[in-house]
């Protein structure tokens, strides 16, 4: 399997490299890495081939954007895509002396606020495009519409929770402020990044998006999109691309003391299953990194993967893996021992 494969987005002219680059790392959302480090991990992900970046506002709050802009507006412009997101605004907190970021480490000093109307695409777009540097982006996702988010995040649900952004976006005119950049040509393609495959039904009734972000519901360990939520981007042509295909550390790590999952401790049916994936992947020759990283390129929705990384090494390897061969019996034996679903596609074969 080739990393810099180019596979089109949805019906659009938007093509990616099948694995991207994801920006959470930069934002520190798991550790602390310096500047020198952060532009030396984006300059590997160039120098490997990958050709598609993927960042958010609310990584680090505000600090991905920074730091992926910082690199990527030095290389030639035509030659890669960009990806960021909308629906959180960005401004200075109301006692900066003492605000902290929770859950980045050492994230930017800003607070937010929830805003999915027309005025609040415009606003955090553009806010967008002053981090970045950059006077464009290729595709704009519409970020975290669920229950986790809005309920977790102190001023999430500020906007009155997911029916409140529903209403926003279809009363408000942020989903028509979008559509009329996409059919403008301004954005190439548009759409939702989410966490809970059971979202994007809901999606797909109100609007019309070229392509889903998706962290956490297709993985090695987890294939719950394959109920409904993909087949139904499927029959309307619509691409998905994957984040986190690692489940946020543990199939990168394997099992040891400090392995994440949903960036949590791993639960002991998790820790057991990927035990067994790591021995059956070990008695095909291969490793679970790789089958990993490959598994959801299978799929023939999938437009591309988006690993994150926080060192220059991270993103070579993770390159490295999709050259090792995962033989077809591995698969097999996944799905023969219950630890694959059976229905998942695992074939060699791809149609675009």
């Amino acid at each position: 399997m080739t990393a810099f494969e180019q596979r089109r987005v949805g019906r659009t002219g938007v093509t990616v490299s099948a694995v991207g680059f994801g920006g959470v790392g930069l934002g520190q959302r798991v550790g602390r890495i310096d500047e020198a480090q952060a532009d030396a991990t984006v300059r590997a992900a160039w120098d490997s081939g990958i050709r598609y970046f993927d960042t958010s506002p609310w990584y680090g709050h505000g600090l991905s954007e920074h730091r992926t802009g910082h690199m990527l507006r030095t290389l030639p412009r035509g030659e890669f895509v960009l990806s960021t997101k909308v629906g959180r605004i960005f401004h200075r907190p109301k006692d900066p002396a003492t605000f902290s970021t929770g859950q980045w480490q050492g994230g930017l000093p800003f607070d937010y606020r929830r805003d999915y109307t027309a005025a609040g695409v415009q606003r955090s777009y553009e806010d967008s495009l002053l981090r970045l540097g950059m006077n464009r982006v290729d595709m704009l996702f519409v970020h975290d519409i669920d229950q986790r988010h809005m309920s977790l995040e102190n001023n999430g649900g500020g906007v009155g929770g997911i029916e409140g952004a529903f209403w926003q976006l279809e009363c408000g005119g942020g989903w028509q402020h979008l559509s009329d950049m996409r059919a403008s040509g301004e954005i190439g393609a548009i759409g939702f990044g989410c966490n809970y495959a059971s979202m994007i039904p809901r999606f797909l009734e109100c609007f019309d998006p070229d392509v889903f972000l998706v962290a956490m519901p297709y993985t090695l360990l987890d294939q719950d999109a394959l109920d409904e939520a993909f087949p139904m981007c499927q029959e309307r042509g619509i691409s998905i691309v994957i984040g986190s295909v690692f489940s946020s550390g543990i199939l990168a790590t394997g099992i040891r003391d400090d392995a994440v999952y949903g960036y949590n401790a791993p639960p002991p049916a998790v820790v057991e299953k990927v035990r067994a994936m790591q021995a059956v992947c070990a008695r095909h020759g291969t490793t679970i990194q790789a089958a990993a990283l490959q598994f959801p390129l299978l799929h023939p929705a999938v437009a591309a993967i988006i690993p994150g990384a926080m060192a220059p090494g991270q993103v070579t390897e993770n390159v490295a893996r999709l050259g090792e061969p995962v033989p077809q019996d591995c698969w097999n034996e996944l799905k023969t021992e219950g630890l694959l679903r059976r229905d998942a596609p695992t074939g060699q074969g791809r149609s675009n």
